[in-house]
């Protein structure tokens, strides 16, 4: 269902002043401060700049209503006054109803949206049976939901598991809202009482065709992240990364939606890594991957640090140590050997042959390690090793 003809058109008239009016505080499209033409012909992406400038900041929308720059009668500044309570963020474009399109979140808790369409069908714009992975902000128009005309859409594919897990959402959804369709949300209803009553989901571990399509889709993300902004040694741990999570039991990827975890898996991965110190090649804020994938600093910090707890991650990990960068990490060489901890790089060549196989360091150093650092061959345990019950048995181990 589309909005009314005429509520479109004022939509549109009250929404580009707005943004004309913010690009003259802010000055994202320097050559649009001043021609008075409410952006009239700028693109949608320098459209999308100025809406997200404005985002977060109230304090743009409260002038522009003290201010009336257009001279808009009262009630149509009430419209406007009323977008203070906008939502911008992911959601699953999840089915199409006779009324409206029900719009999914995909962050927080599970709420559902009846959104009305503007000036074209939703079916129209999207060539992908639903539901579909988008980005907008959702306004309220009047008594109605609508989103502000600028969505992108994300091309991500659903397996059966991962419908399954958005179908549980939706009707988590209708249990605790309803579908919302006014803007504020009314309050959620008081919780059931009694035996029956559940605090939260019931966690279960993913299904393998689950685990296979959660990876993917959150492989999908970090890939584009990383290839874009990093490098591929950073996109190959994130992609082992996050099947290491999908397999823990219960996995932590059965909460959430899949782009918060994408930011806090490469976040991790930088973070071991020291992407944001200024002597790393390349570099990266850590603020910035959250901003990236659309999360708050908090919410990356938290979920980063859910990862390492899980997986007991720590700096230099060299599970988790780019190939790159490996024989300047010290954790990867560090062995104990006979009651000490030495660096592996500093001994025989036959027991750097034996620490390897074990699986205590990355690799047999090439070239062999220089004569003054070989031990005498006296020194070297002698073949065959000794029993398990020797005294004096070589120790080798992390």
């Amino acid at each position: 269902m589309q909005l009314a003809a005429e509520d479109i058109r004022l939509f549109f008239l009250l929404r580009r002043s707005l943004l004309y009016f913010a690009n003259q505080q802010l000055g994202v499209l320097p050559d649009q401060v001043d021609t008075g033409n409410d952006l009239a012909g700028v693109s949608f992406e320098d459209l999308q700049k100025v809406r997200n400038a404005m985002m977060g900041r109230p304090d743009l929308l409260n002038s522009f209503v003290t201010l009336n720059p257009r001279g808009l009668p009262n009630d149509q500044l009430d419209i406007v006054r009323s977008w203070r309570h906008s939502i911008k963020g992911k959601f699953y474009v999840y089915r199409q109803l006779k009324s409206y399109t029900v719009f999914l979140s995909a962050e927080g808790p599970a709420i559902a949206y009846g959104v009305l369409d503007l000036l074209n069908p939703l079916s129209s714009l999207i060539k992908e049976p639903l539901p579909v992975f988008a980005e907008t902000v959702l306004l309220p128009f009047r008594d109605k939901i609508i989103n502000d005309g600028m969505l992108t859409f994300f091309s991500v594919s659903f397996g059966p598991g991962i419908r399954r897990s958005l179908n549980e959402r939706y009707t988590e959804a209708k249990a605790s809202r309803g579908i919302v369709t006014t803007l504020p949300m009314p309050p959620a209803p008081a919780p059931a009482e009694g035996p029956k009553a559940r605090a939260g989901p019931v966690k279960r571990p993913l299904s393998k065709q689950e685990t296979v399509e959660t990876v993917e889709i959150i492989g999908k993300m970090t890939d584009a992240v990383c290839r874009n902004l990093l490098n591929e040694e950073y996109a190959e741990l994130c992609r082992a990364l996050a099947q290491k999570l999908a397999r823990k039991r219960p996995s932590p990827l059965l909460s959430g939606n899949a782009s918060t975890w994408a930011g806090a898996i490469v976040r991790t991965i930088g973070w071991v890594n020291f992407v944001d110190d200024p002597s790393q090649e390349p570099r990266l804020a850590l603020k910035d991957i959250d901003h990236v994938f659309g999360i708050g600093a908090s919410t990356g910090q938290t979920k980063s640090a859910q990862i390492r707890k899980t997986l007991k991650i720590g700096r230099l990990e060299p599970e988790w140590t780019l190939k790159s960068k490996i024989a300047q990490n010290p954790r990867a060489w560090l062995i104990e050997l006979n009651g000490l901890i030495v660096d592996a790089r500093k001994i025989h060549p036959a027991i750097q042959k034996e620490a390897f196989r074990k699986g205590l360091i990355p690799y047999v150093p090439e070239p062999p390690v220089s004569a003054e650092h070989v031990s005498k061959p006296a020194e070297v345990p002698p073949a065959p090793p000794p029993k398990e019950d020797d005294p004096n048995q070589m120790k080798l181990g992390f």
